[in-house]
């Protein structure tokens, strides 16, 4: 491997930072956090590191530069889920997102982009996506997406005498309670872009 310059050191120490949080950067993130004007001079680059050995790329992709021994499933994301009221749900892929968390088998993981601020005190935000772990169980007190005849939310669930409680993390918001939810599957983590 070749010494790279201060500002390909800059850049790849970056790249390391952001693998750790499972989602690779924009170039335009790239630019900002290592002082650098121009696009094309990051992409330049990302070149170099990819023919050095640092980052391997999948072409085509956005945010699709890994570090080497990093294991990144694509998760498909499918859409909105309300944190709030529960809205229609469509399952139909939007695109993919990455997930480096492990653990899990990525044909049971989807993900979904939050809609609305019934989870705020669990840090849920609006417009963050949720990795969910596919399940139809589910402890009392996990934060699940379930099923409300046609209808999804994300919420925390519990099972009392013989009824369901949807219990959002906002004092804004009611709790639902409800005879019957399907459970979609647990939250098991959450992305956040800038």
């Amino acid at each position: 491997m070749k010494p790279l310059n201060s500002k390909q050191k800059k850049v790849l120490m970056f790249l390391k930072e952001r693998a750790q949080d499972g989602v690779p950067p924009t170039v335009r993130e790239i630019c900002a956090a290592a002082d650098i004007k121009s696009t094309s001079t990051v992409h330049a680059y990302l070149k170099i590191l990819e023919n050095e050995g640092y980052i391997s790329r999948q072409s085509g992709l956005n945010r699709a530069i890994r570090m080497p021994g990093e294991n990144v499933a694509r998760v498909p994301l499918l859409g909105r889920v309300t944190a709030g009221k529960p809205i229609l749900a469509i399952e139909e892929v939007e695109d993919y997102v990455p997930y480096s968390g492990g653990g899990y088998n990525p044909g049971d993981l989807f993900a979904l982009r939050v809609s609305g601020d019934s989870m705020l005190n669990a840090g849920i935000l609006d417009g963050d996506v949720v990795i969910v772990r596919k399940t139809s169980v589910a402890d009392n007190g996990e934060i699940v997406v379930a099923l409300i005849g046609d209808e999804a939310t994300v919420k925390r669930i519990y099972c009392e005498n013989g009824y369901i409680r949807l219990q959002p993390e906002n004092e804004k918001y009611e709790p639902i309670i409800v005879k019957e939810a399907i459970v979609l599957g647990k939250v098991i983590s959450l992305l956040r872009y800038f």
